[in-house]
């Protein structure tokens, strides 16, 4: 037997349902489009803090300090005068890195860079150039564990630092980078790598950041973040 009006009820117990289901399904649809559109915006990745320098594992020991050879600036920054020119530039930067370690780490018998020239020109033909040595290959590092200098690197540090004192480490600044941070400022990111001579291994590599409003300010403050603790 028909019942009358079951074709009304069924629609009206049905369309409810069926709407729902559309918007659902649009609502879905939405947050989706929500979702991937936010997960394409652009983030800005947060830099890892500086780590200290481990120095209580060196103190005592003569630890050469490669000069810097790579120093590059934002176009944006304007500072072709400032920083002069490069030869220049990457002199004025070696002053600073060895003052500051000199003052904040006398722990540690720092090798500096116009030491390791002086036993570099003793030994012609023997001794690398520390100017030419490429050391500019570590700045990004490698996802090698554990990381190990190249050669012909690592066979080069191990000659210089034997003849300029016999000490196993060596302290390599492999690059610094000045970068644009809004206003009157700009970071300086000096990339460092601490090597044993012998095996070649990298036993500690950071990014010290210090900001200022001119290249050797920011250097500076960039510097001290690697002995934290001290004014």
């Amino acid at each position: 037997m028909k019942i009358g009006g079951a074709d009304t009820i069924l629609r009206a117990v049905t369309n409810p349902l069926k709407d729902n289901y559309l918007l659902r399904g649009a609502w879905c649809a939405a947050a989706a489009a929500v979702m991937a559109s936010c997960a394409h915006k652009p983030q800005t990745p947060t830099p890892e803090p500086t780590a200290p320098l481990p120095t209580a594992g060196i103190a005592a020991q003569p630890v050469a300090v490669l000069p810097l050879t790579l120093l590059a600036a934002e176009e944006s920054l304007h500072w072709e005068a400032v920083l002069g020119e490069r030869r220049a530039a990457l002199a004025k930067s070696d002053s600073v890195i060895g003052a500051l370690l000199s003052a904040r780490a006398p722990e540690v018998t720092w090798v500096l860079p116009d030491e390791l020239r002086r036993a570099a020109r003793r030994a012609p033909g023997i001794a690398p150039n520390p100017d030419q040595m490429g050391s500019a290959i570590l700045l990004h590092g490698t996802k090698q564990e554990p990381e190990m200098v190249p050669d012909p690197l690592r066979s080069e540090l191990r000659t210089l630092a034997a003849l300029a004192g016999g000490g196993r480490y060596a302290l390599i600044p492999a690059g610094l980078v000045y970068r644009m941070t809004g206003g009157q400022t700009a970071a300086a990111e000096l990339t460092v790598v601490m090597a044993d001579v012998r095996t070649g291994r990298v036993g500690f590599r950071t990014v010290a950041r210090g900001e200022g409003s001119d290249p050797w300010t920011a250097l500076t403050r960039a510097v001290k973040s690697l002995t934290p603790g001290l004014p």
